[in-house]
């Protein structure tokens, strides 16, 4: 799967992934949590695009950085993204039922061993972070520059912060710019922390990382609003949970305010500026372009 030089094969990002979330939550039959380790589990090991794990591993191979090293921060981000998820779906919250074509955590296990789940998720996504090993591979002033990004992007500032508009703005018609602000901390923070945490630990300039940084904002910003297309355009089946449900909710989208053939004219415009953004890298960036755009054409 690797070859020289801590370098990890396009190709086999999924697998490595997988395997090193795996190793990093084990079954744990033996011990009288192993019920909370299946929870977490059951939605880590899931499958899923895992586009940030992607970005930091190929961000850090596009910079000249170790890919083997950075590969516990690429999990740690696919932790918490997984944590969000769980707990973005609980009834206090979204209250979905399904994800990713199956059952939701807590429709599941429960949701106070979903809770644990995902507050489980996001404390061991520092420790993997911030364990030994993992600071040895990747030097301490990088290691700890990576995690830093990470806190800030899953915090009051971030992610977190994001849910707490998206609960504040429920049930009611929301202007583009609150919108715009409220997905930029919900799904965007996330995202710029991958493309900025895979520069960092490859120690590279700040050319690349603000490079990086903007073609993650432009690639954030377009998937959510081709997420939004798909809620109202794609087949449940393939998007995994139930399409319509903006709509049925009253939730304000960008397909409500803009109407979808501006929807997807913005998210091809995002997509070029994506694009755009990689010149600093040169042809190596042929990868990142056409992810950019594949994922701009989910629902196309």
């Amino acid at each position: 799967m690797k070859n020289q030089a801590g370098r990890i094969e396009r190709s086999d990002y999924l697998d490595a992934v997988q395997d090193a979330l795996q190793k990093y939550v084990p079954e744990e039959k033996g011990r009288m949590q192993s019920g909370l380790f299946q929870a977490m589990r059951y939605s880590l090991l899931a499958g899923g695009k895992r586009i940030r794990p992607i970005l930091v591993l190929e961000f850090c191979g596009l910079c000249g950085g170790n890919q083997e090293s950075a590969l516990p921060f690429a999990c740690a981000i696919e932790m918490i993204h997984t944590y969000s998820l769980i707990h973005d779906d609980l009834p206090c919250m979204d209250d979905d039922g399904m994800r990713r074509g199956r059952p939701s955590s807590h429709v599941v296990f429960g949701e106070a061993q979903a809770l644990l789940a995902g507050d489980s998720l996001l404390t061991l996504a520092f420790e993997t972070m911030l364990s030994p090993e993992s600071v040895q591979g990747a030097g301490a002033a990088r290691a700890a520059r990576a995690a830093g990004v990470l806190a800030k992007a899953a915090g009051p500032y971030g992610m977190a912060g994001g849910q707490a508009i998206d609960l504040l703005c429920e049930g009611k018609p929301v202007s583009m710019e609150t919108l715009q602000r409220m997905d930029e901390c919900k799904t965007g923070a996330l995202i710029r922390a991958a493309a900025q945490m895979g520069c960092i630990l490859a120690g590279a300039d700040d050319q690349r990382l603000s490079a990086a940084d903007r073609y993650a904002a432009s690639v954030g910003f377009a998937f959510q609003i081709e997420d939004d297309l798909l809620d109202v355009e794609g087949d449940s089946t393939a998007i995994g949970k139930p399409a319509g449900s903006d709509a049925e909710n009253s939730k304000s989208t960008y397909v409500s305010i803009l109407g979808a053939e501006r929807a997807k004219r913005a998210v091809d415009e995002l997509t070029k500026t994506a694009v755009q953004a990689l010149d600093p890298f040169g042809e190596d960036a042929d990868y990142l372009k056409d992810l950019a755009e594949r994922l701009a054409c989910r629902n196309r």
